[in-house]
């Protein structure tokens, strides 16, 4: 029900289909994931950061997600740090999180990346639009960590996102300028959803029901929200430092939040 929930595709640019498709080559996505948070929460580094051309500001998707997981790796006892761009760091600050600059990939147990270009077939990183994205390149220590057999976690929404490498085919067959978009970044699990910050948040749901814990008890939407767009952070759609994510009001982002929230309340 939790992945269902986090791929509501409001405005169907075309994920849902990507959704369908990958749950039946991966059933269990959502669980695996959760999984592989719990069994290597020692330390994480979590990052999100996804700058919008031409404007080359960050967008509200993925620092909220990024911060859910954040406080809820705190929460079971392990430690998390943030990797990302100055006006993601900014923008959470308020919160009161470990932030890291040139973080060596081997010191962490976990890799996750929330809302995070990567790098397309052609070595460049682009926006939904085809746009060329100006970013630091996150990407490379999920590439490290491959190599070093570091655990991965990808979240993404449209098959620009580190992870969504894994399934690259569904995203040159569904997604609009797929081809040209596509990143090539894996990463051993992949959360795909409408939007990554549900993604994030539905990872957190899928921990709780493991642990049986409900991790986004205290979570408010538009408080946090608020924080982050009064920093400066826009919606990556309008194009405006507004109360929405994506195009999508804060109220219904209130709304899929509430009912992840009753869907671990009820089978806890």
């Amino acid at each position: 029900m939790i992945a269902h929930i986090i791929n509501t595709d409001i405005y169907g640019r075309g994920i849902l289909k990507v959704y369908l498709k990958y749950r039946l080559q991966n059933f269990n996505f959502l669980k695996n994931a959760a999984k592989l948070l719990l069994d290597n929460s020692e330390k994480v580094l979590i990052v999100s950061s996804f700058p919008i051309p031409p404007m080359n500001i960050c967008e509200t998707d993925g620092p909220l997600g990024a911060l859910a997981l954040y406080k809820s790796v705190e929460r079971i006892g392990g430690k998390a740090e943030i990797w990302a761009h100055e006006q993601v760091k900014k923008a959470l600050r308020p919160f009161d999180v470990t932030f890291v600059d040139k973080p060596a990939t081997s010191d962490y147990s976990l890799l996750i990346s929330v809302e995070t270009v990567g790098r397309a077939s052609d070595g460049k990183y682009y926006s939904m639009s085809g746009m060329e994205v100006e970013v630091p390149p996150f990407d490379k220590v999920f590439l490290e960590a491959k190599e070093l057999g570091i655990p991965t976690i990808g979240i993404g929404d449209g098959g620009n996102e580190i992870g969504m490498g894994k399934i690259k085919h569904l995203i040159e067959k569904y997604i609009p300028l797929g081809e040209k978009i596509a990143t090539v970044v894996k990463t051993d699990e992949l959360i795909v959803s409408a939007v990554s910050n549900w993604g994030a948040y539905g990872l957190v749901a899928q921990a709780s029901l493991e642990i049986g814990e409900n991790l986004l008890k205290d979570w408010n939407e538009r408080k946090n929200l608020e924080v982050i767009v009064s920093a400066g952070l826009i919606d990556g759609i309008i194009k405006k430092p507004v109360m929405s994510v994506d195009g999508l009001s804060v109220e219904i982002h209130e709304k899929i939040v509430e009912l992840l929230k009753e869907t671990v309340n009820y089978q806890l």
